[in-house]
């Protein structure tokens, strides 16, 4: 099953594959690398072998995932499409907070410009939080107001694009109301496919839907995903890992999602890379 290289992120077109700096930072996306060498490799090599849509934000690390795309990449190729994310922050023992104000976005947004040394950014998510972590409950009147924050700066040509992360169909329809979006950034995989409500509508309208945790959440200890029996099997058959796999299925699921899958290694990530050029038959692909 064939599917297109290049997709639109908001008005700049990207390959299908990118790399997310998730990982870059120490345990539990807080603190420096492990291995910080390792780390600028990782991302010069991703650029060298094409990447053209890098997946940060401010809160990795925190700064550090951003600091580290600047030492390793700064000056940046031209057609680099960064894209960041704003409304959360971590506290010194490193939890994840909610930071949902208005002046928060704001404020955010200009510290990834600072930290990544840039004018402007491709692209920045507002990752909503709603009463339980999630986003299953909106609260319209604090998100047009952050819709104002982010369509401001856009508008003070701070960002390119405007994305929403961790949303529902509901977030999603009252932003087209009032703007337009440029992507979507919500959990989607093999084993969890929640978030389809919110991905039929990026279809129908033609926006780039980047779903984080494609091979199962980082966070738990028992994988849905690189556990399915069919994902084994079939990268048995293929010859392929099973992540390949998992990634190759998500990437097939539709022409507008966008990979942005992390590593902290340059195996991994040239494996990761590999996957845009994987051909999985349509049964396999539409069957699990």
């Amino acid at each position: 099953m064939s599917h297109p290289e290049t997709f639109p992120l908001g008005a700049i077109t990207v390959r299908r594959v990118g790399f997310g700096a998730m990982q870059l930072p120490g345990p539990g996306v807080f603190g420096p690398p492990r291995d910080h060498d390792q780390a600028i490799s990782v991302l010069r090599r991703a650029v060298e072998l094409g990447v053209d849509h890098i997946d940060t934000a401010q809160f990795y690390g925190p700064k550090v995932a951003n600091e580290l795309i600047r030492e390793a990449l700064h000056p940046y190729p031209d057609n680099l499409a960064l894209v960041s994310k704003v409304g959360g922050t971590r506290d010194d023992q490193a939890n994840w907070l909610p930071a949902q104000d208005p002046d928060d976005l704001r404020r955010d947004i200009e510290e990834n410009l600072r930290t990544l040394d840039v004018d402007r950014l491709a692209a920045v998510n507002l990752r909503v939080f709603g009463e339980d972590g999630g986003s299953t409950k909106v609260d319209r009147g604090l998100f047009e107001r952050q819709l104002d924050a982010m369509i401001a700066a856009r508008a003070e040509g701070l960002i390119a694009g405007i994305g929403l992360s961790s949303i529902s169909r509901e977030h999603l329809e009252i932003a087209l109301e009032r703007t337009e979006i440029a992507c979507v950034q919500n959990a989607y995989n093999l084993a969890d496919r929640t978030s389809q409500p919110v991905l039929d509508l990026c279809i129908e309208r033609n926006i780039a839907f980047v779903p984080f945790f494609p091979l199962g959440s980082a966070f738990v200890a028992d994988n849905p995903v690189l556990g399915n029996p069919a994902i084994g099997r079939v990268a048995a058959e293929l010859g392929r890992t099973p992540a390949q796999i998992a990634l190759a299925w998500t990437l097939n699921v539709a022409p507008n999602v966008l990979l942005i899958p992390g590593t902290s290694s340059v195996a991994h990530l040239e494996d990761n890379l590999a996957v845009a050029d994987i051909e999985l038959p349509t049964d396999l692909a539409i069957s699990w």
